[in-house]
């Protein structure tokens, strides 16, 4: 009971320190990098930089307002820890992007400004999401939209945000537009790296005639543990055994020549996965 008491003020004490953390990398990437080259993001604090610019008002005032709204959603939708975050998250972004409103950008330059804005922004997006917040009402008005319309929550996001970069086109130009969309997909590949980790976890099922040399071999060479799993051929009604395990992106090609080693002929699996707790995944000494 205590050591769950502990992890869950480990827990409350990284999301005060890091939901902050992330919403002032992203105030970083919008204010010093995008919205002074006309570069857009996508969601909520596109529509805020759409209408900054066409009122001549900081863009924290209109992030603050625009996501007060899916705020409430959110604590309706997903639940109050959710709604704290976020709204921690987003005033501090709020406040951070009032504070660094007059200074002058890294650059003017509109390729890396598009390029070094997209990673600062995924960054901060993504250390926020990791850690329980939201810092943008777009997700959670497409889970809202989601339940009456026969869209799946990506598509309804991808809806929105192309009615959004048509607009920039409008409101500031075409280049600026496509600009911004490059800005909005090196941010969404960020995201995921700071999510997932660049140590991306693989899971890997392996069928072999020289299954128990294969998995005992992994053990050894790699120190990763190893499931037999059963399974019955459906074509020869042979029974197979499977070997399921799990390793990290860079074990890959050891895992692989591991299997040409021992048996070439052998079916070889590998998947992603997005995250891995539990059971026995960490690793053991190999030799």
């Amino acid at each position: 009971m205590l050591r769950l008491q502990k992890n869950n003020m480990r827990k409350i004490f990284l999301r005060i320190i890091m939901v902050p953390l992330g919403a002032i990398i992203m105030a970083l990437g919008l204010e010093l990098f995008l919205v002074p080259n006309h570069i857009m993001d996508g969601g909520i604090v596109g529509v805020s930089i759409i209408t900054s610019h066409l009122l001549n008002l900081p863009l924290g005032i209109f992030i603050f307002i625009l996501n007060l709204p899916f705020i409430f959603l959110g604590y309706k939708q997903i639940g109050k820890t959710f709604a704290i975050s976020t709204g921690l998250g987003i005033t501090v972004l709020s406040l951070a992007t009032l504070a660094l409103h007059n200074i002058h950008p890294f650059t003017e330059d509109t390729l890396l400004a598009t390029v070094f804005g997209g990673m600062i922004l995924g960054v901060g997006v993504g250390i926020v999401i990791r850690y329980g917040g939201s810092l943008d009402g777009t997700e959670i008005l497409a889970i809202l939209f989601n339940s009456k319309t026969p869209f799946s929550v990506g598509e309804i996001i991808m809806i929105f945000n192309v009615i959004i970069f048509a607009v920039a086109g409008f409101v500031f130009n075409w280049e600026q537009a496509m600009y911004s969309i490059i800005a909005y997909y090196i941010a969404y590949k960020m995201i995921d790296i700071v999510i997932q980790g660049l140590e991306e976890s693989k899971s890997v099922y392996i069928i072999s005639d020289e299954i128990d040399e294969i998995g005992q071999t992994i053990m050894d060479r790699l120190g990763r543990g190893v499931t037999f799993l059963h399974g019955e051929g459906a074509y020869t009604g042979n029974d197979k055994k499977v070997i399921f395990t799990v390793i990290t992106r860079l074990e890959e090609a050891k895992l692989k020549s591991i299997v040409a080693e021992i048996d070439d002929n052998a079916f070889l699996a590998i998947g992603n996965i997005a995250e891995v707790k539990g059971g026995r995944f960490k690793k053991r000494d190999i030799h």
